[in-house]
């Protein structure tokens, strides 16, 4: 009974390494293992064990009997893998590589900041070294970085990968610093920050940089900064109850029939820009049906907005066309299983003067089918059906409106003979209520370290930061926005392994360094941090508010309320009312993403 791979996997290759046969591929270290958008188990090695379901952080592996009508063409990518990459040669079972052990058997104290995917995947490879202890830092009171504020809601399969998170922190020689700034010694004078890049160099041999990339990069147009025009990376934040960005001001709801509204205003439309995953998100999360959407752990007020929203159809504009636009296989026949039920939403594709991809692929023959879809009117019970519109060759050129968004201006484009968008000069005007830019993120300067203005990343080699022999770097703001969230497995691996080769090269430790100093700064400067014992009081009353209302959490988004339930944690410090006050006058938008 093989098992098949049935959405976004998470790409850490926990399954390759539980797998007894090796039927897993693209495996790490095989060709297209670091651009793979999902892994495949070949059916005729497969013996049914389901190993790799059980080690699975996100539960996406299912037996083949097992799938539902909606989640066949996961089978048909699974089967067409192995038609043009057919692994002939295969290691009987899956090679897990020798423990490497520091040369020193001193006690070794790194800081990692950032605890998201990134730097919690850094903590738990440091982690297998005894000599190691390690305090992960964030400056917000709560953990997990974009599995808990960027993940869509409508994916809860995706945030299940909280569970290794938890095995993590688990480990002895870990340790929580929540809710602590990190900056340069300027901003710790100007009390931007808590805690400065060179003190926790003077408490710490190595401190290993996890913080992600948080800015969006802008469209670069007329009017992208009027009232309705968001970013993707605030809109997300929004409806997954980051502390900063919960009272983002979004406005779904029209009224209708006012003087002089046209038929078409644009109050029930929404135009996003980009054609990545993220854009796809958005798009859905702004068409589901709030009654499905009530029971995932969408932030309250979030969820208040979309369930009064007047928004009946989002617009996706790619510049492109549909062979080149970048988002998944996977979100693609997500999007298909939506469409597929009688109350479903509509999902069409224009795709202008751009050619579908070859059809002889099934990420070719899913495009094939959204081309030939058609708007099949309103819901069974009369409501409107929602849809959206993944509209190829066609980029924005103007927002419009006085003082809110009222339409976008779009240009269409053909494709030059190198495949370049050419503008063609054809502008129509879009109708719109809201613009979500989701043309990518972009790495803002890390504290002191080198950084690369074209990249947005650490300057760095192997992950070691240049000219900072204590500084180390892994995720995004080490290889810029791109990459799963088990991508950054193999790059906290890399970094890791050059961390160990740097602390083998010292042979006497850090002066100063050690948990109990910083501690001692922390609480002279009135710091209240929440530690392991402070996230899990939060983590658990969040559980039990989402049970009692049926939903699977319901998320504290105010930073005061999240270190009360952190202070009824035994071990959690009850000093610094003080920061209350601070934090709410520093809150920035931005989002922490590694």
């Amino acid at each position: 009974m093989p098992y098949v791979v049935t959405r976004a996997c998470c790409a850490d290759a926990s399954c390759v390494v539980a797998c007894p046969v090796n039927c897993l591929h693209p495996a790490p270290g095989e060709p297209g293992f670091a651009e793979a958008e999902m892994l495949h188990v070949d059916p005729d090695a497969c013996v049914g064990c389901g190993a790799c379901a059980t080690a699975c952080p996100v539960d996406a592996i299912k037996p083949h009997t097992q799938l539902s009508l909606a989640e066949m063409p996961f089978l048909e990518a699974n089967a067409a893998y192995f038609e043009t990459n057919p692994h002939p040669d295969r290691t009987p079972v899956a090679r897990v590589p020798e423990q490497r052990r520091l040369r020193s058997g001193r006690p070794v104290r790194v800081a990692v900041v950032g605890a998201g995917p990134a730097g919690l995947y850094a903590a738990d490879d440091l982690l297998r070294h005894p000599e190691v202890s390690v305090d992960v830092l964030d400056r917000l009171p709560t953990p997990h970085g974009l599995v808990r504020a960027g993940v869509a809601p409508d994916h809860p399969d995706t945030k299940r990968v909280q569970r290794l998170f938890e095995r993590i922190e688990s480990q002895p020689g870990f340790r929580y610093l929540l809710g602590v700034s990190v900056g340069t010694d300027e901003d710790v004078a100007a009390e931007r920050a808590d805690v400065s890049a060179a003190e926790l160099r003077e408490h710490y041999d190595a401190v290993v940089w996890a913080v992600g990339a948080a800015s969006d990069k802008r469209l670069g147009i007329p009017g992208e900064d009027l009232d309705g025009s968001v970013s993707a990376t605030e809109l997300v934040g929004w409806y997954n109850g980051h502390p900063d960005l919960v009272d983002l001001p979004v406005d779904l709801a029209s009224p209708r029939g006012g003087p002089g509204e046209e038929p078409d205003d644009g109050g029930s439309r929404a135009v996003v820009v980009g054609t990545g995953n993220v854009a796809l998100d958005v798009a859905r999360v702004l068409t589901a049906d709030p009654a499905r959407l009530r029971a995932t752990d969408v932030a309250g007020l979030a969820w208040a907005e979309l369930a009064s929203s007047t928004v009946t159809e989002v617009v996706v504009l790619g510049r492109r066309g549909p062979a080149e636009a970048a988002f998944s296989l996977p979100e693609i026949l997500g999007l298909e299983v939506l469409a597929a039920p009688e109350d479903g939403i509509d999902v069409l594709l224009e795709t202008g003067a751009w050619p579908l991809p070859a059809a002889d692929t099934p990420r070719g023959r899913a495009l094939a089918r959204l081309a030939a879809a058609r708007p099949r009117g309103p819901l069974p019970d009369g409501r409107p059906r929602r849809r959206v519109v993944l509209r190829t060759g066609a980029v924005p050129v103007a927002v419009l409106g006085e003082e809110r968004v009222r339409a976008v201006e779009v240009e269409t484009t053909r494709p030059a003979a190198d495949g370049r968008p050419l503008p063609t000069g054809e502008v129509s005007l879009l109708p719109a209520r809201l613009l979500v830019r989701a043309v990518g993120w972009f790495g803002r300067p890390v504290a002191d370290l080198p950084h690369d203005e074209e990249t947005g990343a650490v300057v760095h080699e192997d992950g070691s930061v240049a000219a900072r022999p204590q500084d180390f770097v892994v995720g995004w703001a080490k290889r810029g926005p791109r990459g799963t969230i088990g991508a950054n497995k193999a790059c906290a691996q890399e970094t890791v392994s050059s961390l160990l080769d740097r602390l083998d090269a010292v042979t006497h430790r850090v002066a100063g360094a050690g948990a109990a100093g910083l501690d001692d700064l922390l609480a002279d400067r009135g710091v209240e941090v929440v530690d392991l014992a402070g996230w899990r009081a939060i983590d658990a009353e969040e559980r039990r508010r989402g049970q009692a209302a049926g939903r699977a959490r319901c998320k504290v988004v105010e930073p005061e309320e999240m270190l009360r339930l952190a202070r009824r944690a035994a071990s959690a410090p009850a000093h610094r009312e003080g920061l209350l006050g601070r934090y709410a006058r520093r809150r920035r938008r931005s989002v922490p993403t590694g």
